[in-house]
């Protein structure tokens, strides 16, 4: 599988992510990139990516960034996604992230993340976490 210069396997893993992957980023902390070959596990029936794998790759993609953006990483859970779809991919198309961490405070961090088809925005992710206890390490 053709994987974009710089981009590595993903530095942390699960075992959802394991389920959907491989996963793979590109630089670090707020920075990070996560990007993934669609394949045709990925697709629904009419063969476009499902809105389900998107809205995982954004949770990801926003938690990684906004986490790793401190050191120690802060650990986060999900307290709100919010998703809107303006397009579609199909197996074989690059996907990638663009995230924007919006605020952090003590309690609550707030980011936005563009998930890209080459150059095509094809959807946009809100979130809002939970500051919890300190990120566990990678497996």
């Amino acid at each position: 599988m053709d994987i974009p210069s710089g981009f590595q396997p993903l530095f942390r893993s699960s075992p959802v992510l394991d389920l959907i992957g491989p996963l793979y980023g590109h630089g670090a902390g707020a920075d990070l990139v996560v990007g993934m070959r669609v394949e045709g596990k990925h697709c629904n029936a009419r063969g476009t990516v499902h809105g389900g794998i998107l809205a995982t790759l954004a949770d990801v993609a926003l938690g990684y960034a906004t986490a790793f953006s401190s050191e120690p990483p802060a650990g986060l859970v999900t307290a709100s996604l919010n998703m809107d779809f303006s397009g579609s991919a199909q197996a074989g198309e690059w996907l990638e992230t663009r995230v924007e961490i919006q605020k952090k405070g003590s309690r609550l961090a707030f980011a936005n993340c563009a998930i890209l088809a080459g150059a095509q925005p094809i959807a946009h992710a809100s979130a809002v976490f939970l500051m919890a206890t300190p990120v566990l390490p990678a497996r």
